[in-house]
């Protein structure tokens, strides 16, 4: 028996107004006065000044806003790292990720991907990456994902999508500031919650199992429970509890693996460019018959939150389309054996899954 010998972030600071400390944290890793830090920023802040007049830069350093409204691309990432090349006289002294999942992984990928030659697409899978990246910090603006903890940074590419996972991906440093997430709007952190919720049920009631994931897994559900169905809690204390949620929820999957929710929304996001906290959503929703207990828990959370799902976003696909989106799913084998055993392929098939998509 091989065991995973998993990276953890080896920095992490936690606490309101922590942000304010960015400068103090990076100053150190700067190489050069010609190698810049470039802040990737969600452009939802582009007229936020509460947030970028705090951002240092300095020299060359460089903001560049990233829409998040679509899912991040291979591509996306090879535009990126050309123009930091072509624009920058020495190799940038790192990347710094400043928004939500989307954000986080593309500050993941274009720091590999400025240290490793060819196309991002050919790194999607597991430990292609060659050579360490530069150094690169995950700044959260919403909770719920785990990207901030996680190795794997999931791109949508021209064939797949499918992170990529090795062990050079983890953030060297994560800043956990919970005041950032003050603005998002109710459904956007629903949906993002439920992400973490649903990273929790699925490696809970996986075949991959252990006590590693167990401890992680338990601690984040207690807490989307807390946050997501009582009334007690403070805005302030909510937000807190949620960014830590994520980064527990994250660690749980770190060594176990997610299940049916995530490998069906990945053929959602695929094909129809569904957000991956929603397209979680939609799915989760249909899942009695693999997750009872954790479906039954999600519909009393959405009840209570007013959330309503968009309904029949698979009602007019082609057998074709379909059936690209049940080719994705099934690809995502070790999600598929964490969730059904190593038999998995005698339990799902691509006709039920397509009377599965055909509900949504």
């Amino acid at each position: 028996m091989s065991y995973k010998n998993f990276p953890m972030v080896p920095r992490v600071i936690f606490g309101r107004g922590s942000f304010n400390q960015l400068s103090d944290i990076i100053a150190p890793k700067r190489l050069s006065i010609n190698a810049p830090f470039i802040f990737l920023v969600d452009d939802v802040f582009k007229n936020k000044t509460w947030l970028t007049s705090r951002i240092p830069t300095s020299y060359d350093d460089r903001i560049i806003f990233i829409s998040s409204k679509e899912e991040p691309k291979t591509s996306q990432v090879d535009e990126l790292v050309e123009e930091i090349i072509l624009k920058t006289k020495e190799r940038p002294s790192g990347i710094i990720g400043i928004g939500g999942g989307t954000l986080l992984d593309l500050a993941k990928a274009v720091s590999i991907m400025i240290t490793n030659e060819g196309e991002t697409k050919n790194y999607q899978g597991w430990d292609l990456v060659k050579n360490p990246a530069i150094y690169h910090v995950g700044i959260p603006t919403i909770s719920g994902t785990g990207a901030e903890v996680s190795r794997t940074t999931v791109l949508t590419g021209p064939e797949r999508k499918l992170g990529i996972n090795s062990d050079f991906t983890p953030f060297d440093q994560v800043i956990l500031d919970s005041e950032l997430t003050k603005d998002v709007p109710t459904e956007q952190w629903f949906y993002t919650g439920m992400d973490c919720y649903i990273h929790c049920i699925e490696s809970l009631t996986g075949t991959y199992l252990n006590a590693f994931s167990q401890s992680y897994g338990e601690m984040a559900l207690e807490l989307c429970k807390e946050i997501f169905l009582e009334d007690s809690l403070t805005k302030t204390d909510a937000q807190e509890k949620l960014m830590m949620a994520s980064w527990h929820g994250g660690m749980s999957i770190v060594y176990s693996q997610v299940g049916v929710a995530h490998a069906m929304s990945y053929g959602l996001s695929y094909l129809l460019g569904t957000k991956h906290g929603i397209g979680n959503c939609i799915v989760f929703n249909h899942l009695e018959e693999f997750y009872p207990d954790g479906v039954k828990l999600f519909k009393a959370m959405k009840k209570k939150h007013n959330i309503v799902l968009p309904k029949g976003i698979c009602a007019d696909l082609s057998d074709r389309e379909l059936d690209i989106m049940i080719k994705i799913s099934l690809s995502l084998e070790p999600l598929w054996e964490n969730a059904l055993g190593e038999n998995w392929k005698k339990k799902i098939t691509p006709k039920k899954l397509k009377e599965l998509y055909q509900k949504m």
